[in-house]
């Protein structure tokens, strides 16, 4: 169904026919100026009068337009049911400087870990129907990127736009737990959980994942904790090859510690396959029972009375530009 959201702005559509009752100049001194003497005179003011007119229905053409995407004109879907039970989950992600090690392998290929995270994530969100899904990026501090929300599509957008280094080099755990727990604290009916993804251990922020664990306890909020990396990776040195840990920075007792404290688990994600398994279990959540609701996809259609109009200008000032150039070149 299509309406208008700003209706009000169709009463401005005969503003320019206001021009018509400003005053003329007196129809004797036009004639005392333009009475054409010669037949190709005549002929050419018929020329002009005829332009004139053709300036006038694109200009009025142009000007609705204008005003038609001033009302903001939108496209009302069919209703959409809303599941009655789901799950909140906000999920934060680790965008610190150790996340760009490509330990990774997605579809044969090696990648580092972020591109992992987001290959397999993706899935996970889309999958997500009848959730609510937030999202949290942390390195020197963390960050909200969506609140918790129906809308899966832009909290995907959002992951796949996040990049590494974006908001520091380091990793602040604490901080990302605290800002999920301060945003689960405005939702009476949740359960409350957080799937935090990390490869590393806390060296940044301004609370300590200790104190942040309280805070997860004292609230509710349950925490699943995921160690993203491979535990042995070939290196090319002065030596030759050598087998290295790229995970060893991981502090694993840590995240056990957190997840087990508030009634969640800790996984280990070496690949994305390990990385899919996890995903499946976190399916099998309880959700918990909401009060079914409706809704309707919304399409701003706005851009398209406001391309026309725009056209419709660049064509008149084009029209205006190549016909001063005529005049002058006639001129000479």
């Amino acid at each position: 169904m299509l309406e208008f959201e700003w209706l009000w702005a169709l009463y401005f559509l005969p503003l320019p026919l206001l021009a018509l009752l400003l005053p003329s100049k007196k129809q004797g001194q036009e004639a005392a100026l333009k009475v054409p003497t010669l037949t190709v005179g005549i002929e050419a003011q018929n020329h002009t009068r005829g332009i004139k007119k053709w300036r006038l229905f694109f200009a009025s053409l142009a000007w609705i337009a204008l005003i038609t995407a001033s009302a903001k004109p939108q496209w009302l879907g069919e209703p959409i049911s809303i599941p009655a039970e789901g799950r909140d989950l906000m999920i934060a992600v680790d965008l610190s400087g150790s996340m760009k090690i490509d330990d990774m392998e997605v579809n044969g290929r090696q990648v580092d870990r972020l591109k992992m995270i987001k290959y397999v994530l993706g899935d996970f969100i889309e999958r997500r129907v009848g959730d609510r899904l937030g999202l949290i990026l942390f390195a020197d501090t963390a960050y909200l990127q969506a609140p918790l929300t129906y809308d899966r599509e832009t909290v995907e957008q959002l992951l796949d736009e996040s990049l590494i280094g974006l908001v520091g080099e380091q990793t602040a755990i604490g901080d990302a737990i605290g800002l999920a727990i301060k945003r689960f604290e405005t939702k009476k009916e949740s359960n409350k959980v957080l799937v935090l993804l990390t490869d590393g251990q806390n060296t940044a922020g301004n609370i300590t994942p200790e104190q942040a664990n309280e805070l997860a306890i004292n609230n509710g909020v349950t925490i699943y904790t995921i160690g993203v990396g491979a535990d042995k990776m070939l290196v090319q040195s002065f030596f030759g090859k050598r087998q290295v840990n790229p995970s060893q920075d991981l502090d694993e007792d840590m995240l056990t510690d957190i997840a087990t404290s508030t009634g969640g688990r800790y996984f280990r994600a070496r690949d994305a396959e390990s990385l899919r398994q996890i995903y499946a279990t976190l399916d099998k959540l309880e959700p918990i029972a909401r009060e079914s609701r409706q809704m309707r996809p919304l399409q701003a259609l706005f851009y398209y009375p406001l391309g026309i109009a725009i056209f419709i200008t660049l064509f008149m000032a084009l029209f205006s530009l190549a016909k001063h150039y005529v005049f002058l070149g006639a001129k000479q």
